[in-house]
């Protein structure tokens, strides 16, 4: 069922009334100083950590109810918490809460007649969040609205809300309390039903921004009701990493890559479409069917039933799969990651830095890698904290991994000079 097909009026009264106490906390948390944020956060990673076996055990029951309705290896692997994953969590909310804050205003330059001009930075106010079965996006996206002084209102679904319910009142309600900063400032929704999501994008003078992260159907769909509301949004719909193997590839590395970027299938930065120069198709394949097999990977070989760029993530029946595809040589390799993909990241194999500046030149999307995964990209792995999604817009704005640096206004103050 779409999730705009129904949408019942007490629970856009639910949403309603997260967005209107998430937008009376705003102003507090906007003033709030460097130090009270960055308290907020190391108390959020103290919370987690003594919360442990109380979400764990929220998590589980998560899990076991997805396990009993049938829900797919990859969707559980995103939707479980493990011991270790929670420590990665608290870990990343302590680096968060060491992270410099952004100047809050920069001077540019004097203008005629006395005046100065200065750039601020300003929060955009309340700030929603749709996303499905990743419970650690919560803590996630709730630390970069903290980081950045933006108020939020979070959505997802059934499979996580009971996690996510546990993390907002156990770890990040408290912690804001904690600093002396308003809890009401990051609010969950109560709900699992699916009109929420419509209903957090229809909201434009409470909710003047959402993060959209998910299927790509349905978050292109959620994308067109917001922009008929006159919501923005910054959207994660499409993914799936590319990697070029090029004819002065070391086949070793080429095979080492493989591996690494199949670690988790379910998330949209793993390897999706892979490409082998005409050169090496046939001599490398062998060896590529057998990478791919010990790790219980299918190869989708020419002639291909769909499309090249068919992202295997969102396939819950077959996401154990890789497509495969002989090109003519780094320029085509481009071509088709540019044409046929989302644009969310592609790498080349290669010991030929001709054709690997080749490659990178004529890549268009968001993160593009020579000799190395398309799973670094990842706001954490790159940048060293937590990211509220990837977006792969192709106009100005935030791209690649958004961080709380990202999630600003810029606004031009005209000033008397000093002295």
């Amino acid at each position: 069922m779409s999730v705009l097909d129904v949408e019942p009026s007490a629970v856009t009264e639910t949403v309603a009334a997260c967005a209107t106490a998430a937008k009376k906390a705003a102003p507090a948390l906007a003033r709030a100083t460097d130090q009270a944020i960055d308290g907020a956060l190391a108390a959020m990673a103290e919370r987690l950590s003594a919360a442990r076996a109380t979400v764990l055990a929220a998590n589980q029951a998560d899990v076991d109810a997805a396990v009993a309705a049938g829900m797919s290896a990859g969707l559980l692997d995103r939707l479980r918490i493990t011991d270790e994953r929670l420590t990665a969590m608290a870990q990343a909310l302590t680096l968060l809460a060491g992270t410099p804050h952004p100047a809050r205003s920069v001077e540019l330059g004097e203008l005629p007649d006395g005046l100065r001009l200065v750039e601020r930075r300003r929060p955009v106010g309340v700030i929603g969040a749709n996303y499905e079965a990743r419970p650690n996006v919560t803590v996630d996206v709730a630390s970069q609205l903290v980081k950045s002084r933006n108020a939020g209102v979070l959505r997802t679904g059934s499979a996580a809300l009971h996690s996510a319910m546990t993390l907002v009142s156990e770890v990040i309600a408290p912690a804001l309390a904690d600093a002396g900063i308003d809890p009401d400032a990051i609010q969950l929704v109560p709900s699992a039903d699916r009109a929420a999501a419509g209903a957090l994008v229809s909201l434009p003078t409470l909710v003047p921004l959402v993060i959209l992260r998910g299927s790509g159907e349905s978050t292109r769909e959620l994308g067109l009701r917001a922009a008929q509301h006159g919501v923005r949004t910054l959207a994660h719909a499409d993914g799936g990493g590319v990697l070029y193997v090029d004819r002065a590839a070391d086949a070793d590395l080429a095979c080492d890559l493989i591996r690494a970027s199949l670690d988790r299938l379910g998330v949209c930065n793993r390897l999706n479409l892979l490409l082998v120069h005409r050169d090496r198709y046939e001599s490398l394949l062998p060896r590529v069917r057998t990478v791919l097999s010990e790790l219980d990977v299918t190869p989708s070989l020419p002639p291909h039933e769909h499309a090249i760029g068919y992202e295997w993530a969102l396939d819950a029946a077959s996401e154990a799969t890789v497509t495969v595809l002989p090109v003519d040589d780094a320029a085509d390799a481009a071509r088709v990651a540019n044409d046929e993909t989302s644009g969310l990241a592609a790498a080349i194999v290669t010991e030929d830095e001709a054709t690997a500046e080749e490659f990178i030149a004529a890549y268009a999307g968001t993160g593009v890698f020579w000799n190395a995964p398309t799973r670094l990209l990842d706001g954490f792995k790159l940048l060293g904290v937590p990211e509220t999604g990837i977006n792969i817009d192709k106009v100005p704005g935030p791209r690649g991994p958004v961080t709380y640096p990202d999630l600003c206004l810029r606004q031009y103050a005209i000033l008397p000079r000093r002295g």
